[in-house]
């Protein structure tokens, strides 16, 4: 029978382990320094087995100029460890996220992924990455694995939020 996991708003504790996940994933996840890992301590989630961290995931808000109640939510350095994975961790975190952020009432949540399916699977699709250029600008431009944002293979995806969409998750 495979160990039960617990899905927790991080502590302070928690940020050289997530540091250290982050830096594991690097071939997939944006870089992160401890600095900016504790100074977004409050945004974070992880997941722990029998007192083992074994996944992460936070949350960027990214306004809207001149629309605040269009603003969107990113999901970053979302991470399982590698022998932890398939278990329903991944989703967990995402679902974290996801009830944190819907009393903010964003527009749509964003992700950049290597996963696109896994994403799908939690009601995410496929968008133009024009689609995200404030995430483009905050972050992706500054990105030293890729010298084009629009080249590096990253699939941007969306989780609508107005009220009107049927792709929209119900709101509690």
């Amino acid at each position: 029978m495979a160990e039960e996991f617990i899905v927790r708003p991080a502590t302070l504790n928690d940020a050289e382990r997530i540091f250290a996940l982050v830096h594991l994933n690097r071939d997939q996840l944006v870089p992160r320094s401890l600095g900016n890992i504790v100074e977004n301590i409050d945004r974070f989630f992880i997941a722990e087995c029998s007192g083992e961290m074994t996944g992460c995931a936070t949350y960027q808000v990214h306004p809207e100029l001149g629309d605040a109640l269009a603003s969107t939510v990113e999901v970053q350095s979302l991470a399982v460890k590698s022998m932890f994975r398939r278990r329903g961790i991944g989703k967990a975190l995402v679902e974290a996220v996801i009830r944190r952020v819907q009393p903010l009432h964003p527009s749509e949540i964003v992700v950049l992924t290597f996963a696109p399916e896994f994403f799908k699977a939690l009601s995410f699709s496929e968008i133009p990455k024009t689609k995200v250029m404030h995430k483009l600008y905050t972050g992706c431009i500054n990105c030293t694995k890729h010298t084009n944002p629009f080249t590096c293979p990253e699939i941007a995806m969306r989780l609508c939020f107005r009220a009107n969409d049927p792709a929209s998750p119900p709101r509690s």
